[in-house]
């Protein structure tokens, strides 16, 4: 039997560590569970490492495996049939090199959802749900699930990328203006200034000051700005624009959700479906927290008004709870933070162009007013 290793909580909420013995993960969350503990994370032990090095794999390769190993099993080819032929037709290198790993784990006696879980190629929400599907007999119904939650991801981080790719590009041309004005032509405009040897303005002289801080430190600034992105970037931080936070939320809501209706759809029992969806939401331990009233004996729509969730979403919850349409509400309450999260983001891009526009008029106006004062005030000297 082999071991899993663990991180989660204890019944103080302390974070704990470990290993378990268990015939497969599930049984692992259920013996953490009996012990008081708040499981975040399991894993076959000797297989953590190794699989924490390993990048995973894409949305959109996760969505290629899912569709097309749900096709192949349900025209009835074998399990390993199926990855051979995936792994002949996989787009690049990174996705047969998976396939093959997997379709000899597979040859070699191993499970399908320890084989995803050992290779790190791949979500644990998937293997997860792979799991659960492979013990209730209804694998191919899971991966079709799974390639639709896959396929909203998607989805919606490409509405996203499209709301901001106008403003970003705005904001970048207008930078590039400025900064070209700022750190070329002002510079040789403030010499000339200061032969005529009079009192500039005091745009003008902010406007000097400006260029000059930029001419001496703006190649400095740069790698600054650069050196915080790539940390950024390894540290898997994220910079929260303050009127993107109400897309996001709903956007997490909305994945969260469905998600949960695909595991409940699934057969996976409400508390541990929780436990599995919160990974999906960055303040994750609020679906931890209402995993644990549920458990404890709450009702579910109870657990999650208490844990501050939007009361529409709630009162639709309360009436699937009480209908016994659990899963159904949770995927209405999906499409409804979608549609609420699009209808912010065409809001905020509709805004959002003129915004950049006029930001850009007021930096060129400015430096055009900084430069024709003192010319205009000379003019009337000399007259």
């Amino acid at each position: 039997m082999p071991y899993f290793s663990y991180s989660g909580y204890d019944a103080k909420g302390k974070q704990t560590k470990g290993t378990v013995e268990a015939s497969s993960s599930m049984q692992a969350v259920e013996r953490l569970t009996e012990r008081g503990i708040v499981v975040v994370d399991v894993a076959v032990a000797e297989e953590r490492k190794r699989a924490q090095a390993v990048r995973p794999l894409s949305l959109e390769a996760h969505i290629f495996f899912c569709r097309s190993l749900a096709s192949y099993l349900r025209s009835g080819l074998p399990l390993a049939d199926s990855l051979k032929i995936m792994a002949r037709q996989a787009r690049d290198k990174r996705m047969s090199a998976a396939f093959s790993a997997l379709l000899t784990a597979v040859e070699g006696g191993r499970k399908f959802h320890a084989a995803l879980s050992e290779s790190g190629a791949f979500r644990e929400s998937l293997w997860r749900v792979v799991e659960s599907g492979e013990q209730s007999g209804s694998l191919i119904p899971v991966l079709e699930q799974a390639a639709g939650q896959f396929k909203l991801e998607d989805g919606l981080r490409r509405k996203i990328r499209s709301a901001m790719t106008y403003p970003l590009v705005m904001a970048v041309v207008g930078t590039g203006v400025v900064g070209f004005m700022l750190t070329y032509v002002v510079p040789k405009i403030a010499a000339l200034f200061e032969d005529m040897h009079q009192t500039l303005p005091l745009p003008t002289r902010i406007l000097i000051a400006l260029s000059s801080f930029l001419s001496s430190y703006g190649l400095w600034l740069i790698l600054a700005l650069l050196a915080s992105w790539f940390w950024m970037k390894r540290s898997g931080r994220k910079v929260s624009l303050p009127f993107m936070r109400g897309v996001r939320e709903r956007l997490t809501l909305a994945l969260v959700t469905s998600h949960l209706a695909s595991l409940l759809r699934s057969g996976i029992p409400l508390v541990q479906a929780l436990r599995m969806a919160s990974s999906m939401d960055p303040r994750g331990q609020r679906w931890l927290d209402v995993a644990e009233m549920v458990k404890a004996g709450h009702r579910f729509d109870r657990a999650l008004e208490k844990q501050g969730f939007p009361e529409e979403i709630v009162v639709v919850i309360r009436v699937g709870e009480m209908g016994g349409e659990l899963a159904e509400a949770l995927s209405n309450v999906s499409e409804q933070c979608r549609e609420l999260a699009q209808a912010r983001m065409e809001r905020i891009s509709t805004l959002m162009e003129p915004a950049m526009v006029l930001i850009l008029g007021f930096s060129v106006g400015f430096i055009v007013l900084a430069i024709l004062t003192p010319v205009f005030d000379l003019a009337g000297i000399v007259k």
